[in-house]
């Protein structure tokens, strides 16, 4: 299968980033969010990040010219219909992204790939509200997009082999590395990386070390590029919370119960970075 126009919905960070890389590449990408307005500041800054890039040497002038072309800033869902690939990238809601799958589903033609970038949710129960389960799957890129080389690819209970092997080359040709994992809560990256953040929380909740000490350990003595609270901060302190919930309501297993550190410092609204305090303070949002 050949992929030459696809669509991303949602224009945060990570919608954003696949935009952006897709275009790169060379593919016509239609960027959608309810939000026109985000969709415009998203293609801001997508222009501010290529022409940094150009000054660098990264890229050439022509480059940068070729993947602004290729964005293309849409209202609604109507331009899905042209698409080979629809990658969505909203909320972490399972209730919201089978809303948005099942009116893909009516929009999009048989033979459209529906990719979820969903880093926890099951696939098997998103698939299961459209009428092409076979062709619905995890794409699940790593954040920052254009930096990060991982692509996780998540095959539900009915996803075909052949729209895992068109996934899979897909990310090859976007210049990433993809692995594959069964539909499981967290799938292989957060089932790993989720419990250890978690578990960073608890050994500051039980006063072990210093929100400090407990990075520094991770990164000097286990050679993280930074520390799991700092990057529980970078993440989304009330992301890392839903993850973990999804982990142990799947799971049904004690060791993934969150912290209730990490519970109260979402609930007094400290998410990290994004709401300028979290295990740090940060002075810019």
């Amino acid at each position: 299968m050949t992929i030459a126009t696809t669509m991303v919905i949602g224009a945060g960070q990570m919608g954003g980033g696949i935009a952006q890389v897709m275009a790169a590449a060379g593919r016509r990408v239609y960027l959608s969010d309810a939000d026109p307005a985000a969709t415009a500041r998203r293609l801001e800054f997508i222009d501010r990040l290529l022409s940094k890039d150009v000054a660098k040497g990264k890229i050439t002038a022509e480059q940068r010219t070729a993947t602004l072309a290729n964005l293309v800033p849409v209202t609604g869902l109507a331009e899905a219909a042209e698409c080979d690939l629809v990658v969505e990238a909203i909320i972490e809601s399972l209730d919201a992204k089978a809303a948005l799958f099942s009116e893909l589903d009516s929009i999009c033609p048989e033979r459209t790939i529906l990719a979820s970038n969903t880093s926890s949710l099951p696939i098997t129960e998103i698939a299961a509200v459209t009428r092409r389960p076979d062709r619905v799957i995890g794409m699940h890129f790593m954040n920052p997009v254009p930096v990060m080389k991982l692509v996780e690819i998540i095959r539900g209970l009915a996803t075909a082999p052949e729209t895992v092997a068109a996934i899979r080359q897909e990310a090859i040709d976007l210049g990433k590395e993809p692995i594959e994992a069964r539909d499981v809560p967290g799938f292989v990256s957060n089932r790993v990386l989720m419990p250890m953040i978690n578990e960073a929380v608890y050994c500051l909740y039980e006063g072990v070390a210093s929100i400090e000490d407990i990075d520094t350990v991770m990164r000097l003595g286990m050679n993280h590029p930074m520390g799991p609270l700092t990057l529980a901060d970078f993440i989304g302190l009330d992301t890392c919370l839903y993850i973990m919930e999804v982990l142990y309501q799947g799971f049904s297993d004690s060791k993934y119960r969150p912290c209730p550190l990490l519970r109260q410092y979402v609930n007094a609204g400290w998410l990290g970075k994004k709401s300028g305090r979290g295990f740090y303070t940060y002075t810019t949002r």
